[in-house]
């Protein structure tokens, strides 16, 4: 399934400036029963975002829960984000959510893998540019932040800093492709491979 793609985002930011927001933080393990990408948004910060384990009394004081907020598109957050476990449904939970980037001086290894693959730039930026922006969203509550993949660069009022991020995210993110999208890519070669294997071994029980 193709996940949704852009180039230029703009959209509310909210900071949750914590260092080492960890997989189960994001999305707590007994919400990965689902099979489908979908409906994992209304689980993300699970224990941080509601006072009961039903998910039923939203925590007033969760930055998510507050107006202004709920509809935001844009994550500022510590260092070393999406620490822990592998689980892809960390970003699936952010990108069903609404997310589309995420801004933090440093994320883990496979964290990053996953994104680009749901849709979500990570945007590594400077501490003091981290800082920065957390003190503009903090002072313009609602104010949009753009991203924008051609340039990249992040805009937030009159100040932009550049980023850096690997052209292959970059075209995942801009395509909207996804592990399947990129297989289908070589559909003509994955055929013609199996013409071939088809005619010299024709004695395999295949079923063609």
């Amino acid at each position: 399934m193709s996940v949704g793609n852009w180039t230029i985002h703009t959209g509310v930011a909210v900071t949750i400036p914590r260092e080492d927001i960890d997989t189960d933080q994001i999305l707590p393990k007994q919400f990965m029963k689902l099979i489908d990408k979908k409906g994992f948004g209304k689980h993300l910060f699970h224990d941080w975002r509601y006072l009961d384990l039903e998910g039923t009394i939203p925590n007033p004081e969760f930055i998510l829960n507050q107006e202004g907020f709920k509809n935001a598109s844009v994550l500022i957050a510590g260092k070393n984000f999406g620490c822990g476990s592998s689980r892809e449904h960390a970003p699936w939970a952010l990108s069903d959510f609404g997310f589309r980037a995420i801004l933090a001086p440093s994320f883990a290894d496979i964290f990053s893998i996953n994104s680009a693959k749901n849709g979500i730039a990570l945007v590594r930026l400077k501490d003091e540019e981290i800082q920065y922006l957390n003190e503009w969203v903090s002072k313009k509550s609602g104010s949009p932040i753009r991203i924008n993949l051609e340039n990249l660069e992040v805009q937030a009022g009159d100040q932009s800093f550049p980023f850096h991020l690997d052209s292959a995210s970059v075209n995942r993110i801009r395509s909207g492709w996804d592990e399947i999208d990129i297989t289908l890519k070589h559909s003509k070669e994955i055929l013609g491979f199996e013409q071939i294997l088809k005619n010299e071994k024709s004695f395999l029980e295949v079923n063609w």
